[in-house]
C-alpha cells in the first residue's frame, strides 16, 4: 500500500484515513529503545510533591528542604498534587480543548500558523524538505505580557473556551509564582531575583493533539527535548498515556495521578533540566 502525500491541512484530518501507511515526513525509526526495568525490579517513577506540605514547611524543616532540593537536582521533573488550581476549572479547560479540537476544519484554520512564525494552529514548522514532523497537531500561542500576545490567536477563540484559558492562565501564573519562590529557597536563589525574573516573564501555552495512527511504532508525538524555560506545567487531558520522562538513560513512563500536575524544571533555572517526549 503506498502512503499518501502529505497534502492535508492539519494531521488530524489527514489521520482520519486510517487505512492509510504513515507518510515518510513522519517516520522516525531510529527511536532510542524504551527501557524501564530488568528483570522482577519495579518501575521507577518520578518524585511526587504535596504542594499544600511545602507550603506549610519552616526553615527549621531541614530534611524536608534537602528532599526537594534533591528532586530538583536529580530529576528536575515531579508531579504535583494538591496544588491549589480550582478542579472545576481546570475540568472545563479540558472539555473546551476536546471542543477546539472537534471543530470544522476551516474554522480551525481561523489559527492558522502563518509562514515565518512559530504562533497558532497546526503541525510543526517543517524547514527542511527531509525534516521528520512529530505526529501531532499543535496549537502554540504567547499569552503573556499582554502586548506579546497575538490579535487573531488567544482574543479570537471561541468565548467559552477563551475566557475558560484566561481564567486557568491566571491561575497557573500563581501557582508558577508559589513554586520559583519555594524552588527558589530550596537551591539557594535569593527569593527577590527569582521574582523580578520571572513574575513578569513570558507565559505561553501549548495544546497538543495525538491522533490515533495506524503505524504508531514508527512515530514520535513528541521528539525528546529540554525545555527552554524557567517551568514548564503540564495537564493530560485523557487517559491516554504517552509521556516519558529521561533519567540516568533510561526511558521512564510516566503515569499521570487524578487532579494533578507534571511539573518540568526549565533549562532557564539551570537546576536539572529533564529530557522527555
Amino acid at each position: 500500500m503506498a502512503s499518501l502525500q502529505h497534502n492535508h491541512e492539519s494531521l488530524q484530518e489527514l489521520a482520519k484515513e486510517l487505512k492509510l501507511v504513515v507518510p515518510d515526513r513522519y517516520v522516525q525509526e531510529q527511536q532510542e529503545s524504551t527501557f524501564v526495568s530488568e528483570g522482577s525490579l519495579p518501575l521507577p517513577s518520578i518524585p511526587l510533591i504535596d504542594l499544600k506540605d511545602l507550603i506549610n514547611m519552616q526553615e527549621s524543616d531541614i530534611e524536608q528542604w534537602k528532599n526537594l532540593r534533591s528532586i530538583c537536582h536529580e530529576w528536575g521533573i515531579f508531579q504535583l498534587v494538591n496544588h491549589g488550581v480550582d478542579k472545576l476549572l481546570v475540568e472545563k479547560l479540558k472539555k473546551e480543548v476536546v471542543e477546539f479540537y472537534k471543530l470544522p476544519m476551516e474554522e480551525k484554520l481561523r489559527y492558522k500558523l502563518k509562514a515565518g512564525e512559530y504562533e497558532g494552529y497546526g503541525q510543526t514548522v517543517v524547514n527542511t524538505q527531509d525534516q521528520k514532523v512529530d505526529w501531532a497537531d499543535r496549537f502554540y500561542m504567547i499569552t503573556n505580557p499582554l502586548h506579546r500576545r497575538k490579535s487573531h490567536l488567544l482574543p479570537q477563540l471561541p468565548p467559552t473556551l477563551r475566557d475558560t484559558m484566561e481564567k486557568y492562565l491566571e491561575e497557573l501564573q500563581k501557582l508558577a509564582m508559589t513554586l520559583f519562590n519555594l524552588i527558589g529557597q530550596a537551591v539557594d536563589i535569593d527569593q527577590k531575583e527569582m521574582t523580578d525574573v520571572f513574575e513578569d516573564g513570558l507565559q505561553s501555552v501549548r495544546m497538543t493533539y495525538y491522533p490515533p495512527c495506524p503505524e504508531p511504532d514508527r512515530v514520535v508525538g513528541l521528539t525528546p527535548h529540554s525545555d527552554g524555560t524557567g517551568l514548564t506545567i503540564l495537564l493530560q487531558i485523557n487517559d491516554v498515556g504517552g509521556l516519558q520522562v529521561k533519567k540516568d538513560g533510561v526511558w521512564i513512563p510516566v503515569n499521570f495521578l487524578p487532579d494533578s500536575f507534571i511539573v518540568n524544571v526549565g533549562d532557564v533555572l539551570e537546576v536539572r533540566p529533564t529530557q522527555h517526549q
